[in-house]
């Protein structure tokens, strides 16, 4: 891979293993080089949200991060780097695009009514970084997903 090739942002959580954000990956692969990375911000639960926000969820992203890896990387054709972030997105996302040149941003998330990321509107924020964002939502949880291949 070209160290030139243009480094896509794959921003997901509980969404980062469905089959919407796999077709967009697969899709963005096909249209030439690109190198990705995926972020996966800690989302904490219930009461942790409040008492512990920036400890708690860390171990769920992980664990969401090795699943979805091995996924994206088959999707993509190439390999696929990834880490685990803060429990605030925007300040995870800021971190990455701190870190490295990002030319691509593809945005996971929950359905709509479902999601907390589009509660805070992160579509339109991304778009403050002045790169194409493309926004993939997910039909249905991932546990849903899970239930009806199982029925």
């Amino acid at each position: 891979m070209s160290r030139s090739a243009p480094r896509v942002l794959i921003i997901a959580n509980r969404t980062a293993a469905t089959q919407p954000l796999l077709d967009a990956v697969r899709r963005r692969a096909q249209q030439g080089p690109a190198r990705f990375h995926l972020l996966v911000p800690a989302t904490p639960r219930g009461l942790h949200r409040v008492v512990d926000p920036e400890d708690s969820g860390r171990e769920d992203a992980e664990r969401q991060l090795e699943i979805a890896l091995e996924l994206l990387r088959e999707a993509a054709g190439v390999e696929v780097a990834g880490n685990v972030g803060s429990a605030d997105p925007m300040a995870a996302i800021a971190d990455v695009m701190n870190d490295r040149r990002v030319h691509e941003i593809i945005l996971s998330t929950l359905p709509r009514r479902l999601s907390r990321w589009m509660h805070l509107d992160l579509p339109s924020k991304l778009n403050g970084f002045g790169v194409p964002v493309t926004h993939v939502e997910a039909s249905r949880t991932p546990e849903d997903e899970m239930a009806h291949s199982v029925a």
